[in-house]
């Protein structure tokens, strides 16, 4: 079983791939935070920029991941400068409220949630999972159960509640972007294993 430590110092986003990865691979939190200087362009390219890093800092196998929000009528703002937006924003409810604001002359309110894992095991060997989640961008906060831009991202689902990922955790856990990108993997990593495990 493949052991990766997660190129990022939350204990908390560790212990959730530790958990959803249970039995398949193994992720435990780095022995440190590295600020890595995320010059990308694109969420595949911040992602492995992460994990490069990780892996030659500590000379194992490295999990990253990039995500954030793209606005269709604001493709200037946000997308992989999501966590960088609003620089003067105390914290993310000032930065959704900016988010508001802007597209408040705006009709179309259409947006998605974009996550890319990088899988650095080797330089000669590394994988890529992206998921994403439509939907739209409300006119205000709703929910406390999410964070960064959540409050004001209302996904597409079957039922039409005008619900926000924030009010969703448990909906959010299966079907979110990062859930998507996350079982796309397990699935990957599984079918390597099974294959393996025949050859033997």
């Amino acid at each position: 079983m493949t052991s990766f430590i997660l190129a990022s110092g939350n204990a908390h986003k560790a212990e959730e791939f530790k958990e959803l990865f249970r039995g398949v691979l193994t992720v435990q939190a780095a022995p440190k935070t590295i600020e890595v200087d995320e010059t990308g362009k694109t969420y595949t390219e911040n992602a492995y920029l992460k994990a490069r890093t990780y892996y030659e800092t500590f000379k194992t196998p490295a999990l990253a991941d990039d995500s954030g929000l793209n606005i269709e009528a604001l493709p200037e703002i946000l997308g992989v400068q999501s966590a960088r937006f609003a620089p003067e924003a105390k914290d993310y409810a000032d930065k959704c409220k900016k988010v508001i604001e802007l597209l408040s002359t705006k009709e179309n309110r259409q947006a998605y949630f974009v996550c890319v894992l990088c899988f650095y095991i080797s330089p000669e060997e590394v994988y890529f999972f992206e998921g994403r989640v439509h939907g739209t961008i409300g006119f205000d906060l709703r929910g406390s159960k999410g964070f960064g831009y959540d409050p004001i991202f209302i996904p597409e689902r079957k039922e039409q509640d005008g619900k926000s990922l924030a009010e969703l955790p448990e909906w959010k856990n299966e079907f979110s972007h990062r859930a998507k990108a996350s079982q796309a993997a397990l699935n990957f990593f599984k079918e390597s294993m099974d294959k393996s495990s025949k050859k033997l």
